[in-house]
């Protein structure tokens, strides 16, 4: 199970937020760049970045600090505002190895299912952020009528094989992570589902792993505020597996 530190990225700013809300927000660093290294030193062979301007629709200068991250011994799995076709080409021509897209897959699956065969199911994936199972979209502010495990479902039949499941409620509370529902989701959709939100215990690192279902985690707050390093993060998802 890949452990993947988390980069979000406002106003050229390394930030965390309570439940995706703008309002509730923390700066860690002003230097993404610094971070990124940080996170490699202690073993990070992927970093999960946010472009939380993108999701907010704001212009941003992110992509170049994702090609200034991707051009460091680390792949980059990036989110936020790929909407289009454009930001898509994009984001993998700053060097992302994978797109996790959330938004336009709900809006508009048809456009991406055609923009996943175009780039391919392993450089793009599905985010599914959820609210009490529901599909949330435009950044957390907007919940669709989608269930999370049928979407990922009709996806999966249609060729997609990475998903990244956040349950929006826990991101960035350190409330635990949904560990039963990510597990499910995986076992229901056969997607090669990535937590994300809440993470908090090393313990929680060690279920998720011990499920045999969970192909990766990603962790933020915790790490920021040393609930545990990311080294004992990686070394709990191995005892885990």
């Amino acid at each position: 199970m890949i452990i993947y530190p988390a980069i979000d990225l406002r106003g050229g700013k390394v930030v965390r937020l309570r439940e995706g809300d703008p309002g509730q927000q923390t700066v860690f660093s002003d230097d993404p760049v610094s971070t990124a290294r940080a996170w490699i030193d202690q073993g990070a062979e992927w970093i999960h970045m946010v472009n939380l301007d993108g999701a907010f629709a704001k212009a941003n200068e992110n992509l170049r600090i994702l090609e200034a991250v991707a051009a460091l011994e680390v792949q980059v799995q990036f989110a936020g505002g790929l909407r289009d076709s454009a930001a898509i080409s994009a984001a993998l021509d700053a060097g992302a190895k994978r797109l996790m897209i959330g938004t336009m897959a709900a809006r508009d699956p048809e456009a991406f299912i055609e923009v996943m065969r175009q780039f391919g199911s392993d450089s793009i994936g599905v985010a599914l952020d959820s609210r009490d199972g529901m599909i949330t979209t435009h950044g957390w502010q907007k919940t669709s009528t989608l269930s999370a495990i049928d979407f990922g479902n009709w996806m999966r039949q249609r060729g997609a094989l990475h998903a990244l499941y956040t349950d929006v409620s826990r991101d960035g509370m350190l409330s635990g992570a949904d560990i039963d529902g990510t597990i499910g989701l995986a076992r229901e959709t056969n997607l090669q589902v990535i937590a994300s939100g809440g993470v908090s215990e090393l313990a929680e690192i060690r279920q998720l792993a011990a499920s045999g279902r969970v192909a990766g985690a990603v962790i933020g707050m915790a790490l920021y505020l040393n609930r545990f390093s990311l080294s004992e993060a990686i070394d709990a998802a191995k005892e885990g597996d």
